[in-house]
């Protein structure tokens, strides 16, 4: 009897692991599609300057972590921080994508790295060279739409 129970309770375990592993495999590769996308709308929005566009991706209790800057928190104080960003520089950036890994149901990260230029829109100087690396936490919103709950970039060219 104790065999036939520890076998049923394998059996049971087995099936368990096959069945999550298999939905959270189809669940994680629709997410990292739907977010892969969401970075490239990203990737658009910054290097046409468009505010607009950066917004529709952020979700509606965002903070946004520029490196030097103190945190922006909330869609309003957000928007201002991306107008002065664009009134001060023009970029021409490429994501690498490195991860995109769900944490659960509506909630995933994606670790990049952007390549590219930067003009300083108050300066006769020509574009110099722009490089980050980035951690955004994404949250799936009750419109099933994946969006920028946080995001934090760093430098990675070497100090001047």
């Amino acid at each position: 009897m104790f065999k036939a129970l520890r076998n049923a309770a394998l059996a049971f375990a087995l099936a368990a692991i096959t069945l999550t592993a298999g939905g959270k495999t189809a669940g994680a590769d629709e997410a990292a599609a739907a977010i892969t996308q969401q970075l490239k709308n990203y990737e658009q929005a910054l290097n046409k300057s468009d505010v607009d566009a950066v917004m529709k991706l952020y979700a509606k209790d965002a903070v946004f972590m520029p490196q030097y800057s103190l945190p922006s928190v909330g869609r309003d104080a957000i928007r201002t921080a991306y107008e002065n960003v664009f009134k001060a520089i023009k970029l021409n950036i490429v994501f690498k994508i490195d991860e995109v890994r769900p944490l659960a149901a509506d909630w995933a990260y994606a670790r990049t790295r952007s390549n590219g230029t930067v003009k300083v829109l108050a300066s006769d100087q020509g574009p110099g060279p722009e490089a980050n690396q980035e951690l955004f936490v994404f949250h799936r919103e009750d419109d099933g739409q994946w969006r920028i709950a946080r995001y934090i970039f760093s430098t990675t060219n070497p100090p001047r």
